[in-house]
């Protein structure tokens, strides 16, 4: 059994997974990379408050340490290829070495030892039978893709890292790629960054596995940001990761203030109208799954945090009627409720600049419905879609 896996950010070795005897499993950093000036962050998770580097993690039973587990897809996905890799969805540390050569950002993950046999299974392997080598965190399925030169996409069967990410429609909610494209498109109206995104229809992608009866014809194709046009991996991490919180915890634990304040700390002003911006447009459009998760740092240069581009952008009020924020907003989660008096409180209890976050919220709740309804109609939404979430707009405090 690899009881040791290496873990690299881009090329540098920065430390490594260890499994104990009773399924125990911890991180560790390498020395050269404790003492390493210049080293890129891994996640702001290993940091002390006073800025000092913890050299290892508590030991977890089962789970990964939280950083690691956060890699992981979850649900259907997770459950989907732990079993193509004959492994149990729950042992994480197996499921991280399955998986370890495509997770999000620039984080890789190799066994240390065993390697050539690993291999040797591989390649003795039916093609039809391998595993799928890829990992993107998250609950709804997807796929890493590579583009094709006709305009379709192919899904890698092995360790092949993708350029897209695709996503396919939901089993028991009705044009949710349509959706999340048309809320990402007006999100890019209102000057949110958002990444590329295009809607194809599921017979141009090739090797779909058999995924049963899917709710319909087109996917979401998302251009992945945390891949360059060189191929080179751009590190990335999501709030739970920053906060060291398991994805079950991803709608509690943590208020939007928290994470105002730790955007305002680490990103500085640009970061907090940012991510002010994009708290309101969710709010106006009703998207009420914007947990830890749906929120990520990027790293460009491997040790400065911005925001990473918004993702996950889909207004949720159409399926669930009356649906609530994902996180605490000044004690609150009712959207409708929510007026600019929260947003008061909120950079009051997050210590951030309240005129800049009051001026931002305003503008942006302006724009947001502004562009909805000078590109509603032009969106692939059924008419259902678009009145509810007119309806939605209509009763918000922030529209007043």
């Amino acid at each position: 059994m690899t009881d040791l896996l290496e873990v690299s950010l881009g090329n540098t070795h920065v430390g490594r997974l260890i499994l104990a005897t009773g399924d125990r499993a911890l991180f560790a950093f390498d020395e050269k990379y404790l003492n390493d000036v210049n080293r890129p962050v891994l996640s702001q998770s290993f940091f002390t408050q006073t800025g000092e580097l913890l050299p290892e993690t508590r030991t977890t039973q089962t789970k990964l340490p939280p950083f690691f587990s956060n890699l992981l897809p979850e649900g259907h996905l997770r459950t989907y290829l732990a079993k193509r890799g004959g492994i149990n969805p729950a042992r994480e540390f197996k499921l991280i070495e399955l998986l370890g050569e495509d997770l999000p950002g620039a984080v890789t993950i190799k066994p240390l030892d065993g390697l050539a046999d690993l291999q040797e299974r591989d390649e003795t392997r039916d093609s039809k039978e391998a595993p799928y080598r890829f990992s993107l965190a998250g609950v709804q399925l997807k796929f890493s893709a590579l583009a094709e030169s006709t305009g379709g996409l192919t899904i890698p069967a092995s360790g092949v890292g993708g350029d897209w990410i695709v996503k396919l429609p939901a089993q028991n909610f009705v044009q949710v790629p349509e959706n999340e494209w048309s809320m990402l498109h007006l999100a890019g109206e209102t000057g949110i960054p958002v990444p590329e995104a295009k809607l194809i229809d599921l017979q141009d992608i090739a090797g779909l596995p058999d995924l049963g009866a899917l709710s319909g014809t087109k996917a979401l194709a998302v251009k992945r940001f945390d891949r360059a046009a060189s191929g080179q991996r751009i590190h990335i991490e999501d709030f739970a990761q920053v906060y060291g919180i398991y994805p079950n915890h991803k709608y509690n634990k943590v208020s939007y203030a928290n994470i105002a304040n730790m955007i305002w700390t680490l990103t500085g002003e640009a970061g907090l109208v940012d991510f002010i911006r994009r708290l309101v447009f969710n709010i106006v459009i009703g998207n009420g799954d914007m947990h830890l998760k749906n929120w990520s740092l990027i790293y460009p240069d491997g040790r400065t945090p911005q925001l990473a581009p918004a993702y996950d952008l889909v207004s949720t009020v159409p399926y669930i009627p009356n649906d609530r924020l994902a996180l605490s907003l000044a004690g609150t989660k009712d959207m409708g409720a929510i007026s600019l008096t929260h947003f008061v409180r909120l950079v009051k209890k997050a210590q951030v600049p309240e005129y800049l976050a009051l001026s931002t919220a305003k503008e942006a709740a302006e724009d947001t419905i502004q562009a909805w309804h000078e590109n509603k109609a032009s969106y692939p939404l059924s008419d259902e879609i678009r009145e509810r979430l007119d309806q939605h707009i209509k009763y918000l405090m922030l529209a007043r």
